[in-house]
C-alpha cells in the first residue's frame, strides 16, 4: 500500500509510473502545470529522464521519495517529470541548454523554469546533501528560491538570453563548400584516437557507437585504406569479449566505464542492439569474419526472446539494476559456479571466462562483497574453448539466471526504436539469408502500420498498454523509412518504397525548413515549444536529419526523382559548417554524404522473384560489402508487379534469364545474366 500518489499514476510512460508515489507533487508536462505556476508566481523544476537510467533510481531515492526534501520542493516549485524517450523534443531542448550553460549533459536532467518555459539553471544529478565541493539537492532549493525573490530582474534577463541564443543556434544558417576532405578530417580524428590494444575510441567511458564503425567501413571501402577496417575489427572483436557483451544471454550493455570493455554499466536499449546488429553485419560482409555473424545472431536471439512483444512490436530497454543493486543479476560467484557446474566444468569455465575467487567487480559492489566476477574472454582464454562444452556450461548459466528476480523491463513501445530494429533485422536477414529476421522485422512494421499509425498516414511516437500517443517526431519517420527501404531490398515488395516514399512526402511537407534547409525535430502541427529544435549530432544514436539525407538519396535513385537528391544537398549544405568544424561528430551524416560522392551504384534486376536462380543471384548480391548501392527488383512476371517509375519498363530480362543491369557513376554497363560478370562490373 502505498502512502502517496500523485498526478503522474495517471500516465502511460513507466518512468513517469516509477515517479507516481513520490511525496513530490509532480505533474506531467501540460498546461495545467504550466497554469499553476504562473497563478502561484513559482519557478518550474523540470526533471527529465528514462526508466532504465541508474543516476535517475539514484536522485530518486536519495530526494524525490525523501519526505524533507519533497516538502522543500512542493513549497518552491511546480514540478514537472518528463521521459525524455517519450518526449524527446522536450528533452533536446533543454539537454542543449544544459551543454551551453555546464558544458556538458545527461540524465537525470535538471533545469528550472519561468512559468513560459524559459530556462534559467540547469545541471544532471545532485546529491541530497552538499558534499566534496557539489552542492546538495536541499541547499540548491533554497538558493534558487531566495534568487526567485530577490533577483527576479536578474532571472528574467537570463532566461530570455538564453532562449534568444538557443533560438540563433537552431535558426542561423551558415554555409560552406564541402568535399571529401571532409571524410577524411573524419577519419584521422578516429585514428588518433583510436585504442589500438583495446579497440575504440579514448578512453573511459566507452560507447558503442556502432555508427561511427559504419561510417569507418565505408571510409576503408573508398580509400582502400587497411588502417580504418583495422580499427573496425579490432574494436568489434574486443567488445565482443568484453564484459559489456553478455555472454550468457546475448545482447550488448550500454556502455563501458572502463577503457578494456569490462566494466559495463548494465542497462540494455533496444537501439544499441539494433545499431551493432548492423555493424556485426556490415563487418561480417567486409570481412567474412564468422565471430561477427555469430554476434549477430546471439544479438538477435536475445531480441526475439526477451524484447519483442506479442503483438510484435519491440521493448525499450531492461534496467541495470535488481534488487535495487546494478549489475547483480548479470554477475557470479566462483562458488556459484562450482554449485552449478560442478568443479570440472567451473575450472574449465571460470578459465574460459575468467572468473576468480577474487573477483573483478567487488569496487563497484556492497562495502564487503568479495569474488564477483564479469564474465568476459581473453585472447589467451579463446584458445582452450570447446564450443560443445561451453555451450552445456552456459545453457546451464542460463537457466539458473532466468530464476533471479530480473532487472526491470520498460515495455512501452517506440516507433523511431522500432524503425531501427527493423532496418536491423532486414540487412541482417538479407546477408545472412535468414527468413526468420526479414518475417520478425515485416511483424514489426505491420504493428506500426496498426498501432502506431493515423488514418492519414501521420506516425504517433509511443504505444503502450493498448495506448498509443504522442505525436510522431522526425526521428519516427527518418527510421521507419530507412526500415522500409531494408525491408524493399530484402523482399522486393513495393508496399514497402511505397510506405517509404509516402512517409518521406509526410516529413517534407510538415518537417522540412523551407528557409534555412534541413528537417526540423518536431511537425509544424506538434505542441509549440520555446523554440522549434533541429537535430543533426549523431549520438548515442544517429539523428534524423543524418538518416534522412540518405533516405534522400535512396529514393531518388530508385525513382530517378531528382526531387528527392535536391533536398539532400540542401541538408548538407544547412549542416556544412558543423561537419567541417567536427566531422567526427555527424558521421551516419557523412556516411550519407560518402554515397552523394561516391561512385553510387545502381543495380536493377529483371527476373522473377519466385525463381530459385533470381533468389541465389539476389543472395550474392547481398553477401558483398557494397554499401553505396540500390537494388531494384523488376518483376513483370508478377501480376501484382507495379514499377514505381516508368523508366523501369525499360529492363528486360535477356532470353527469360534474371538479368543483371548495373549502372555506376550515372553510366550503365551491357546487361548481363552472368553473376560473375555482373560482380566484376559491381568491385571494380
Amino acid at each position: 500500500m502505498h502512502k502517496n500518489s500523485n498526478r503522474l499514476i495517471n500516465e502511460t510512460s513507466p518512468y513517469l509510473l516509477q515517479h507516481s508515489h513520490n511525496p513530490v507533487d509532480w505533474y506531467p508536462w501540460g498546461e495545467e502545470a504550466f497554469e499553476k505556476a504562473k497563478r502561484e508566481d513559482k519557478p518550474i523544476f523540470l526533471s527529465i529522464g528514462y526508466s532504465t537510467c541508474h543516476w535517475c533510481h539514484v536522485m530518486e531515492h536519495e530526494s524525490f521519495e525523501d519526505q524533507e526534501s519533497a516538502d522543500l520542493m512542493n513549497q518552491v516549485f511546480v514540478s514537472i517529470k518528463v521521459d525524455r524517450e517519450e518526449r524527446p523534443d522536450i528533452d533536446n531542448i533543454y539537454m542543449m541548454i544544459c551543454q551551453m550553460m555546464t558544458g556538458s549533459g545527461g540524465w537525470p536532467l535538471s533545469v528550472v523554469l519561468t512559468p513560459d518555459k524559459k530556462p534559467f539553471y540547469s545541471g544532471t544529478y545532485f546529491p541530497k546533501e552538499s558534499r566534496y565541493g557539489r552542492i546538495g539537492f536541499k541547499d540548491l532549493i533554497i538558493r534558487i528560491d531566495e534568487a526567485w525573490r530577490s533577483k527576479r530582474d536578474e532571472i528574467e534577463k537570463s532566461s530570455v538570453e538564453l532562449t534568444n541564443h538557443l533560438l540563433e543556434t537552431y535558426s542561423s544558417k551558415v554555409s560552406e563548400a564541402l568535399d571529401a576532405t571532409v571524410l577524411d578530417n573524419a577519419y584521422n580524428n578516429f585514428e588518433k584516437k583510436f585504442d589500438p590494444i583495446n579497440g575504440g575510441f579514448g578512453k573511459a567511458p566507452k560507447f558503442p557507437s556502432p555508427h561511427n564503425l559504419m561510417f569507418l567501413l565505408r571510409y576503408w571501402k573508398r580509400r582502400g585504406d587497411q588502417q580504418s577496417l583495422n580499427m573496425v575489427t579490432k574494436t568489434l572483436t574486443e567488445m565482443r569479449k568484453g564484459g559489456i557483451f553478455d555472454h550468457v544471454g546475448f545482447g550488448f550493455h550500454r556502455y563501458s566505464t572502463d577503457s578494456k570493455w569490462l566494466v559495463p554499466h548494465f542497462e540494455k536499449m533496444l537501439y544499441d542492439q539494433a545499431l551493432l546488429t548492423m555493424a556485426y553485419t556490415e563487418a561480417f560482409q567486409a570481412t567474412g569474419i564468422t565471430e561477427f555473424g555469430k554476434t549477430v545472431d546471439e544479438i538477435i536471439i536475445y531480441v526475439l526472446r526477451d524484447m519483442t512483444s506479442p503483438d510484435g512490436g519491440f521493448y525499450s530497454a531492461e534496467d541495470a539494476d535488481s534488487e535495487g543493486i546494478e549489475g547483480k543479476f548479470y554477475v557470479w560467484t566462483s562458488e556459484e559456479l562450482v554449485d552449478l557446474l560442478g568443479k570440472e566444468d567451473a575450472d574449465y569455465f571460470s578459465n574460459l571466462y575468467n572468473a576468480t575467487d577474487e573477483g573483478n567487480f567487488n569496487e563497484e559492489r556492497e562495502p564487503n562483497s568479495t569474488g564477483i566476477n564479469i564474465l568476459h574472454i581473453t585472447d589467451s582464454s579463446v584458445e582452450i574453448g570447446n564450443e560443445t562444452r561451453t555451450k552445456y556450461c552456459l545453457t546451464k548459466l542460463f537457466e539458473h539466471r532466468e530464476k533471479r528476480i530480473h532487472p526491470y523491463k520498460d515495455d512501452k513501445i517506440l516507433t523511431d526504436w522500432n524503425g531501427l530494429m527493423i532496418t536491423a533485422l532486414a540487412k541482417a536477414g538479407r546477408v545472412f539469408q535468414n527468413n526468420q529476421y526479414i518475417a520478425a522485422a515485416e511483424d514489426a512494421v505491420d504493428f506500426i502500420n496498426e498501432k502506431l499509425t493515423k488514418s492519414d498516414g501521420k506516425l504517433i511516437h509511443r504505444y503502450r498498454d493498448s495506448d498509443s500517443g504522442i505525436e510522431g517526431n522526425l526521428d519516427d519517420y527518418a527510421f521507419l523509412v530507412w526500415a522500409d527501404l531494408e525491408l524493399y531490398e530484402s523482399t522486393f515488395k513495393v508496399v514497402y518504397l511505397t510506405q517509404a516514399i509516402q512517409l518521406t512526402e509526410i516529413a517534407i511537407k510538415h518537417f522540412w525548413d523551407d528557409q534555412n534547409g534541413g528537417f526540423f525535430f518536431s511537425p509544424d502541427y506538434a505542441e509549440k515549444l520555446i523554440v522549434r529544435s533541429k537535430e543533426y549530432y549523431d549520438g548515442a544514436i544517429p539523428s534524423g536529419n543524418s538518416v534522412f539525407a540518405l533516405n534522400l538519396l535512396r529514393i531518388s535513385r530508385i525513382t530517378a526523382d531528382s526531387k528527392y537528391e535536391n533536398l539532400a544537398a540542401k541538408l548538407f549544405e544547412s549542416a556544412s559548417q558543423m561537419l567541417i568544424q567536427n566531422p567526427q561528430a555527424f558521421t551516419q551524416l557523412l556516411s550519407a554524404f560518402d554515397f552523394a560522392n561516391d561512385q553510387s551504384v545502381e543495380i536493377i534486376v529483371a527476373g522473377n522473384y519466385s525463381s530459385e536462380v533470381t533468389k541465389e543471384l539476389l543472395a550474392q548480391l547481398s553477401h558483398n560489402f557494397i554499401p553505396n548501392k540500390v537494388l531494384i527488383l523488376a518483376d513483370f512476371n508478377d501480376p501484382l508487379y507495379s514499377p514505381t517509375s516508368d523508366y523501369l519498363k525499360a529492363y528486360g530480362a535477356i532470353d527469360t534469364k534474371p538479368t543483371i543491369h548495373v549502372c555506376k557513376n550515372f553510366a550503365c554497363s551491357l546487361p548481363t545474366t552472368d553473376i560473375k560478370e555482373a560482380l566484376r562490373q559491381l568491385l571494380h
